[in-house]
């Protein structure tokens, strides 16, 4: 912000997406996205979102929440747009009927102006004007190089740093645009490619929902060979924005619940979209309802059960390398298989994903170079290594679900119990925000020396949102690990942080 007034601010919540952003309120994303179309600023206000939601927030500048934590859905998605966020603001009270937000005495109405500050959680009431740092002017092409001072000093430190830096850093980006952003901050490659992140909108929206809600295999493999295309481009285009840099594709590994429509009017769109009659669509969305939906029916599990799925994904993987590939474009791709908790688990997918590579492979007549590994983000996982490294190629660890599950804390409902920790030192720190060293990073150390051991050249990483904090980045230098991945804004802290990981080891053993 130029000048953010004290007289401004009406709220705080948890600083999510940096940045800051001022715009029109709005309750629903066809509301924001009709703001957007018309040259107007928008902040999507919800009380929590879900995918139903991506439109409008790829419209919005910002995104406020009254519920969930740093690595909910909305922080999440937001960091990976580039999107200013502040989630968990539960001094704020939403009312859809009525479209008004309520804080304290401060009424506010759908259409007023509100301002959020993404890397301080501060909310203020009013248009505050904002503008981009020379960094981001430069990068922009907005701003030559040699008339900006600050660019140049951000530009040696990053020289400096990559030259004493051991870990590699990679960005969780899931388009071309987004690469784009984080190699001109110094990325060098993608470490996580969500490829449910590429669903989340539009056409589909629809043809995920469709292919999960199928009662007959062959009904959601007709669902799965509509996505092909959309697949197949994605991956393409990515693959020729990379130019060889290393790219992590994971496997879909959508929570059900994040997909399915629940209020009644997006069913009934549903079913009008899908030319089904609404009961059925009620009927299935209920049968497919899960008490647990973070340890339900995903990742890996729904790979083996619907193996169509896999198929269709590693199709759109192989062919679209394949195509890069002839066009004389490097291609450099590790497929991952999520939510690994038995090595059976891991080599049932890959013998499918294996077998349909070599058929792309013997049909274009080509050489696609590739790995296959997983994403460590349950207990089992870790512990397990050992076995589960004698089939995997690469462990990326998924550092979100794993400290869910080390912890027994829903990221999304820590924030009822997480301020009372913090002020009675009964955690020093966020958990999400900066890993648990002694639990969670254990379950890391002891997965990194299992792996080895297993498999003396594995590759290890980590891309959960611990991989752009400083403190935690300091850990996995010390754990070993080959490379970290964030959000493409925290690029330049992670490059930095991995330096001073590296001088700290070297002056240590000078001493």
């Amino acid at each position: 912000f130029d000048n953010a007034s004290q007289d401004q601010l009406v709220a705080t919540g948890l600083p999510a997406g940096p940045g800051a952003a001022s715009g029109h309120i709005s309750f629903t994303a066809a509301n924001a996205d009709a703001l957007a179309q018309q040259g107007k600023k928008a902040i999507l206000c919800r009380i929590e979102t879900c995918p139903d939601d991506v439109k409008g927030m790829l419209a919005s500048e910002g995104i406020l929440t009254t519920r969930g934590g740093v690595s909910s859905h909305a922080a999440l998605v937001a960091r990976q747009m580039g999107k200013v966020a502040i989630v968990g603001a539960s001094a704020i009270r939403i009312d859809y009927e009525k479209s008004i937000l309520t804080i304290g005495d401060h009424i506010f109405k759908e259409g007023d102006m509100i301002s959020l500050d993404g890397t301080t959680g501060k909310i203020y009431a009013g248009a505050i004007a904002t503008q981009d740092s020379e960094v981001q002017r430069v990068l922009n092409g907005d701003l030559e190089p040699d008339e900006s001072e600050t660019y140049q000093i951000f530009d040696t430190i990053m020289q400096w740093a990559n030259s004493y830096r051991r870990l590699s850093v990679r960005a969780n980006v899931d388009t071309p645009e987004q690469n784009n952003l984080a190699v001109r901050l110094g990325a060098e490659g993608i470490g996580l490619c969500r490829t449910e992140h590429m669903f989340f909108s539009g056409e589909r929206l629809d043809i995920v929902r469709a292919m999960l809600i199928a009662v007959e295999a062959n009904e959601r493999k007709q669902a799965a060979m509509r996505l092909l295309p959309h697949q197949r481009d994605d991956f393409y285009q990515l693959f020729i924005s990379l130019q060889g840099k290393p790219i992590t594709i994971r496997l879909i590994d959508p929570p059900i619940h994040e997909f399915l429509p629940h209020d009644p009017s997006a069913k009934l769109n549903l079913a009008e979209r899908l030319g089904l009659p609404y009961d059925i669509i009620q009927a299935r969305v209920a049968n497919m309802e899960e008490a647990n939906p973070m340890l339900g029916h995903r990742g890996v599990r729904l790979g083996i059960t619907h193996p169509e799925i896999t198929k269709v994904q590693a199709h759109a993987i192989f062919e679209a390398a394949a195509q890069a590939i002839a066009e004389g474009v490097e291609v450099n791709v590790e497929v991952m298989v999520p939510f690994v908790a038995f090595q059976e688990e891991f080599d049932a997918q890959a013998n499918i994903i294996n077998r349909i590579a070599q058929q792309v492979m013997d049909y274009r007549q080509v050489q696609i170079p590739y790995k296959l590994g997983t994403m460590i983000e349950l207990p089992r996982a870790a512990l397990t290594a050992d076995q589960i490294a004698k089939s995997a190629e690469f462990f990326s660890f998924g550092t979100n679900d794993l400290t869910q599950m080390c912890l027994g804390m829903s990221r999304d409902d820590v924030g009822g119990f997480l301020p009372t920790y913090l002020n009675n030192n009964v955690l020093q720190h966020n958990p999400f925000s900066s890993i648990d060293n002694i639990g969670v990073g254990a379950l890391v150390r002891i997965a990194v020396e299992k792996g080895k051991l297993a498999r003396p050249d594995i590759k290890t990483g980590i891309c959960g949102e611990h991989g752009g904090d400083p403190a935690s980045i300091k850990f996995f230098h010390d754990v070993g690990l080959d490379y970290i991945s964030c959000s493409a804004p925290r690029v330049p802290v992670a490059i930095l942080a991995a330096a001073q990981a590296a001088i700290e080891e070297e002056n240590s053993n000078e001493t």
